[in-house]
């Protein structure tokens, strides 16, 4: 792939598009396909950290079944526990997916993200899933029409990118952040 030189490199981890002559391209926007890609790659990650909060949960909290009366607990401190991922990696640029999918995560004006931004774009990430699951439960809908709900929502919030002026998904947008391509990590 053909390098950018107003793209982030990983040695000059301050440069952002404040420091870039108006005449330079803007960097590089990842495809849609690449960074659905990172999403799902992003998704199988977070199994991990699922596995160990929830064990580290269940221990602690000595619960002994699924439907324990403090799921809702377990849920919340999930919650939070996501938070905490995310704005930690992005905070610093990239997730691990990100980083194998060469994306970066920087604010609008190409700089690093605050703890605040990042906490705003967690937030409004979960537009991805909130809709579909607002609908599940007062039509007592079965798992097979959950998942096409959650699978076709996600599908149209991906393609709604397309009709934003930079290609960027809404909530980025909203949260004053931007995904662009990086140089890949060294291979050393």
């Amino acid at each position: 792939m053909a390098s950018n030189s107003s793209e982030f490199s990983e040695s000059n981890p301050s440069s952002s598009l404040a420091d870039t002559p108006p005449s330079a391209p803007l960097p590089i926007v990842p495809g849609l396909w690449r960074r659905m890609a990172c999403w799902l790659y992003e998704g199988m990650l977070l199994f991990a950290v699922v596995f160990v909060a929830g064990w580290l949960f269940s221990t602690l909290g000595q619960m002994r079944d699924a439907m324990d009366s403090r799921r809702h607990l377990l849920q919340a401190f999930l919650f939070v526990v996501f938070g905490v991922y995310f704005v930690w990696f992005w905070t610093r640029g990239q997730t691990l997916a990100m980083k194998t999918w060469n994306i970066r995560i920087v604010d609008a004006q190409g700089r690093p993200l605050t703890q605040g931004r990042a906490l705003a774009r967690y937030l409004l990430s979960w537009i991805w899933f909130l809709p579909p699951l607002a609908a599940i439960a007062p039509f007592k809908l079965s798992g097979g029409e959950s998942t096409v709900l959650i699978f076709g929502w996600v599908a149209v919030w991906a393609l709604l990118a397309r009709f934003h002026p930079e290609r960027q998904f809404w909530h980025d947008a909203w949260a004053g952040t931007r995904l662009i391509t990086s140089k890949p990590m060294s291979r050393r």
